[in-house]
């Protein structure tokens, strides 16, 4: 009440507004004073679902303080929170209820004490934890120091219920559902903050400002969208907006047909896409936010960006690019040693320096491992520390291991096109001499070029060599040719590769030559550099071979 009557003396952009969240429960203590646990987290949960200037408290706290306290309570139902197994029972203070006296009789005795204590304490990490919701959109939350209750990094999106266009009120639970996919498969997504439907579907059936909708609920994008049905067809539309400006980022129109199909895979088809196109590392959000730091100088990024920036080599794959990204990288876990992604990104990079040969120094494999296990432990939910880590494991031809991390990242995240690209990739590798698995592989790379509209055009390189290895040269060059990379010089090396197979030696003079500039130690190492990537020796003899009939000099000793 005290905030409320200094804010209403102030102008609007010097308030400061505070969501409170109270919980009763048990918490750990450490030396230096940091507390965590169950009861810190649903404080933290709660928090979220209060108004801003508000306050809501947990069930555990309300069967303390009913008939207590001269304040009125409303149960707002059993909320299913984010990392909590359990519903948990909660009610809102009415703020501006008329006051009720407390029952007579209640004395608060030593056990009463140090049960408020440890309300008070919940309550405090709750306020820091809105604190940090509270800042304007696109700064960095503060990390915390434990990755429990850490606020995500990125940036904070709102997914507003779709609007039901049908004319019948009886679509309601079909434009419902797929707002409520999309919030929960959004925040599968470890660098977004996504805000929770108790405060979007506050907006229900309103008529709204995306601004306005961006400063209240501190969201730095919007989704909004409407579902309209006409007998068995159905259309979906959906964008993406800037919430600062309310400029139209991304958009797309689903059109299905319900006629001999189920409403749920309808909606999980739908969703699958239009979390991939705005959610996913190549997805319109990162796309946008990356747009917006990649004016900056390297040394001037903060922790998030270089992530971003990491993303962006995957485009390319260029030494220079490596060098500058690995760098930002290192300096980012130095600035935040608990942020996971960074860790995580940072392990690629490393990874790089063995696979590619890019800026090596001693044991990049050793600092590769490092990095990706602690992220892991950082983040035991994030599907990039898990792809990350399986990665290093195939580098160091442990496939097993390899097998087991890369479907715990797709389990994590099923609606990553990018972590399901990384996946297929390295198993159509790792797998070389098992058609099924290489089939598997390519799959993986199908689905992730269906899901996402932007993806990086590598995506198409184990489909060609899955083609290559079934003798089928002309359909390896045609998916080869779809990648535009030309500063990768793997890209020219397989082109060289296909085009030798052919016999086609004059269409390989001109890759010849850029991938000797890219790379000229490549046909002396070329046995080596296969090696690594897991593959047969009878499959290496026949690459050398075509490489020989298209014009490489390759060395004898590398038949």
């Amino acid at each position: 009440h005290e905030l409320a009557k200094r804010n209403h003396q102030l102008a609007e952009h010097r308030r400061m507004q505070f969501r409170i969240g109270i919980n009763l429960g048990d918490v750990i203590g450490q030396e230096d004073g940091t507390i965590y646990g169950d009861g810190v987290n649903v404080a933290a949960r709660l928090q979220a679902l209060a108004e801003p200037g508000g306050i809501c408290i947990s069930g555990t706290a309300f069967d303390q303080v009913e008939g207590k306290l001269p304040l009125q309570f409303k149960f707002i139902g059993e909320q299913q929170v984010k990392n909590i197994a359990k519903p948990v029972r909660a009610y809102k203070v009415l703020m501006n209820a008329t006051t009720v006296k407390p029952r007579p009789g209640h004395r608060l005795g030593r056990r009463a004490l140090l049960l408020g204590t440890a309300v008070v304490i919940a309550l405090m990490v709750a306020v820091s934890a809105v604190w940090k919701i509270q800042k304007p959109p696109g700064d960095r939350f503060a990390p915390s120091n434990d990755p429990a209750v850490a606020m995500p990094t990125g940036p904070a999106i709102a997914v507003l219920p779709f609007n039901n266009m049908s004319g019948d009120p009886k679509q309601d639970f079909f434009a419902d559902g797929i707002t409520e996919q999309l919030i929960t498969d959004l925040s599968r997504f470890r660098n977004l903050y996504v805000i929770a439907r108790n405060s979007t579907f506050a907006y229900k059936g309103r008529a709204v400002d995306i601004r306005q909708v961006g400063r209240e609920l501190n969201a730095r994008y919007v989704v909004e969208g409407s579902v309209q049905r006409r007998g068995d067809e159905v259309r979906v539309n959906v964008q993406l907006l800037d919430a600062n400006t309310g400029a139209h980022l991304w958009a797309e129109s689903y059109e299905r047909s319900l006629k001999n199909a189920k409403v749920f895979g309808v909606q999980d088809d739908i969703t699958e896409r239009v979390v991939s196109a705005i959610g996913d590392t190549h997805g319109a959000i990162f796309r946008s936010t990356f747009e917006q730091s990649a004016g900056k100088g390297t040394t001037s990024l903060g922790a998030y960006e270089c992530v971003l920036h990491s993303y962006a080599y995957w485009r390319v794959m260029a030494p220079a690019v490596h060098l500058k990204v690995r760098d930002c990288l290192e300096r980012a876990v130095r600035l935040d040693p608990r942020y996971a992604e960074a860790w995580a990104s940072l392990a690629r990079m490393y990874v790089e320096e063995y696979s590619q040969g890019f800026n090596s120094q001693p044991d990049p494999l050793g600092r590769a491992m490092s990095a990706a296990q602690r992220a892991v432990e950082l983040d035991p939910r994030s599907q990039l520390a898990y792809m990350n880590l399986a990665v290093v494991h195939f580098f160091r031809h442990e496939i097993d291991a390899f097998n087991v991390a890369a479907d715990r990242a797709i389990a994590l995240n099923p609606n990553s096109a990018d972590t399901l690209a990384w996946a297929g990739i390295f198993v159509t590798y790792a797998n070389q001499g098992d058609p099924s698995q290489r089939a598997r592989g390519v799959a993986m790379m199908r689905k992730a070029i269906a899901m996402s509209p932007a993806y990086p055009t590598w995506y198409h390189i184990p489909i060609a060599w899955d083609y290559y290895y079934n003798g089928y040269y002309d359909q390896a060059l045609s998916e080869v040719r779809k990648v535009n990379m030309p500063g990768y010089y793997w890209t020219h090396a397989m082109l060289i590769t296909y085009y030798g197979a052919l016999g086609r030696p004059e269409d390989a003079k001109a890759h010849i030559a850029a991938l000797l500039e890219l790379n000229p130690n490549f046909p002396k190492t070329m046995r080596e550099e296969t090696r690594k990537w897991n593959t047969p020796e009878h499959f290496i003899s026949r690459n050398v071979a075509n490489l020989r009939r298209a014009g490489l000099d390759v060395p004898e000793e590398n038949r």
